[in-house]
């Protein structure tokens, strides 16, 4: 028996499950990112339900949810008639999950939820099912068999489940517009959370520990400031203190070649004219596609009226753990 075999052969199951249900796809799901974006417009919260596997992957899809600014909850469908069912009011948007759509649990909650005057979305592998047939949206996960070799354990059903769950969140993020500083705010006790929430000042390196000279400074004293202050780039300032320039270690090593008495020379004339800039108040995270973008080792970090206020080296975002 070959055990990778068989783990492969799970792997294509699902694989082949999940590009069926992503062909299911239609109009039911921009109807229910529409319905689900009105609901948290009105300040009200998705609920998710289901039974066993299917309240697992319900829970998993509450939680990304959330984490993404939709506001969900899992109701226990055993418990919703214990006292549960208080957590929907209407206005909320339902959202059960049931592959044969005939779970009794689910079903018994239909006729309250539609009391309750809710939007109810049935996620499920059975379109002519009772939930299905008593939901406003639904959304189609069949898949022709499941991964299990018995054909019985939920596996390619469930994980159909948890990617169109998946789907739902991101888009949903999409169409709301959220952005890194909203997920960096419902994430801040983790180390993802304070790199979003990291502003360009906070990992920048000031003006003491940098080289700063005006355009008739020589290079050779740019050398002699680089030596002390451990730097391989000086900022070129006008003076105003605003940026004109930047000369970088790299430049040095390439002129010398052309001219080995290039310290002798002004900044203004080896200088890398306006050169790319950050401001202070940005969002660190934000740095990477600059480097990214301009294939560069050094961004001089600016205030508002351009005058430089520190620089980052392309090696302080290892430090800060933004790599």
């Amino acid at each position: 028996m070959n055990l990778i075999s068989l783990a492969k052969k799970v792997f294509d199951l699902e694989m082949d499950a999940l590009r069926t249900v992503q062909k299911q796809l239609d109009s039911s799901f921009e109807q229910t990112i529409e319905v689900l974006e009105r609901t948290i417009l009105a300040n009200r919260k998705i609920v998710i339900t289901g039974v066993g596997k299917s309240g697992h992957i319900g829970r998993k899809i509450a939680a990304t949810l959330t984490s993404t600014g939709a506001p969900s909850v899992v109701l226990d469908a055993v418990n919703a008639f214990h006292g549960d069912l208080g957590m929907v009011n209407k206005g909320d948007a339902v959202i059960a999950l049931s592959y044969s759509g005939e779970t009794e649990e689910i079903l018994r909650l239909i006729p309250h939820l539609k009391r309750i005057a809710t939007s109810l979305v049935s996620i499920t592998g059975n379109e002519n099912s009772t939930l299905a047939k008593n939901s406003d949206l639904i959304l189609n996960v069949r898949v022709s068999r499941e991964a299990c070799p018995l054909n019985l354990a939920p596996t390619s059903s469930t994980t159909a489940m948890l990617v169109l769950g998946d789907a739902i969140a991101m888009v949903l993020l999409e169409k709301r517009g959220f952005k890194k500083e909203d997920f960096a705010r419902f994430h801040p006790g983790g180390t993802l959370g304070r790199n979003l929430l990291l502003k360009v000042g906070d990992i920048m390196r000031p003006l003491p520990q940098i080289v700063v000279l005006e355009a008739e400074a020589k290079v050779k004293e740019a050398l002699k400031l680089w030596n002390i202050k451990r730097a391989g780039a000086v900022v070129v300032v006008n003076s105003e203190r605003k940026v004109i320039g930047i000369f970088t270690h790299g430049d040095f090593v390439r002129n010398y070649e052309l001219n080995p008495k290039i310290g002798e020379l002004s900044l203004g004339n080896v200088m890398t004219k306006n050169p790319v800039t950050v401001r202070v108040d940005k969002l660190a995270v934000e740095v990477l596609n600059v480097f990214e973008h301009n294939k560069i080792e050094d961004l001089i970090v600016v205030d508002e009226a351009y005058k430089v206020v520190g620089l980052i080296d392309s090696q302080d975002l290892a430090i800060h753990r933004l790599l």
